[in-house]
């Protein structure tokens, strides 16, 4: 089964008004591979303006978090129905940012990720260990730990929404990256574990990116692995070079 290439550009929290306007552009501009679908995650205060600047086919916008409750007294949060109100049809969830520094668990991205899903958001979801894991031989154990955790919450047909990012945490705004070796291995994995506990339609299906410090020189070589179906791009998104990442499939 083809799988589309996906690249994601997650923003974090990073960017004003101009630089928004900025990246929106040049990507209006670029010419970019029709084949690869793209995704750009802006801060939550800068959805509308990049939906409204956004005039280029096959990019779309994404929120890096959404709530997991309908809308209510929940200050600082974000409703599913307020991201669909704004046209914005995807979440990122489980980042590692999110699990470490703001003490998301396995089971409340999961449920966060089902949330959204019934609602009509789709989610990249992500997973990933820490280099401590990494050295401590745990990493597959680790993903198959939070996969297991997002599998109890979702329904094989809500597999079609989801795109796992795998982001080893100790190459994200580290500069270190994974070798294409050490990425594909885990993407395997990935697949692996999907076709053994989900099935063989979603484990050929779902698309697995790859993340942590991506950029336009490390780009192609991973690209061409079995496996690795994009990338979720966190700094560089925020350069011209994102414009090379989402080219590197051809």
């Amino acid at each position: 089964m083809a799988r589309k290439f996906f690249v994601g550009g997650n923003f974090k929290m990073n960017g004003t008004k101009e630089s928004i306007k900025g990246i929106v552009k040049n990507l209006n501009e670029a010419q970019l591979d029709p084949n690869v679908e793209v995704v750009i995650a802006p801060p939550a205060l800068y959805l509308q303006l990049a939906r409204d600047e956004l005039t280029k086919s096959g990019v779309e916008v994404s929120a890096q978090n959404v709530y997991n409750k309908p809308n209510g007294a929940y200050t600082g949060e974000i409703s599913v129905s307020q991201l669909k109100d704004l046209g914005v049809h995807w979440t990122i969830l489980g980042h590692s940012e999110r699990r470490t520094l703001l003490g998301e668990t396995d089971e409340t991205v999961a449920d966060k990720t089902k949330f959204a899903i019934d609602g009509g958001v789709s989610v990249i979801w992500c997973c990933g260990e820490s280099l401590q894991e990494r050295e401590a031989g745990e990493t597959i154990a680790v993903i198959e730990r939070q996969l297991a955790a997002l599998a109890a919450k979702v329904t094989a047909a809500d597999w079609k929404s989801i795109v796992i990012a795998y982001e080893p945490i100790w190459a994200i705004g580290t500069g270190k990256v994974a070798t294409v070796q050490q990425a594909q291995e885990v993407h395997e994995a990935i697949r692996k574990w999907l076709r053994a506990n989900v099935g063989d339609e979603v484990a050929e299906a779902t698309r697995i990116l790859y993340g942590g410090s991506v950029n336009g020189k490390n780009c192609k070589d991973l690209a061409k692995e079995k496996d690795i179906d994009g990338f979720l791009v966190g700094g560089a998104s925020l350069k011209p070079e994102f414009v090379d990442i989402i080219n590197s499939n051809q």
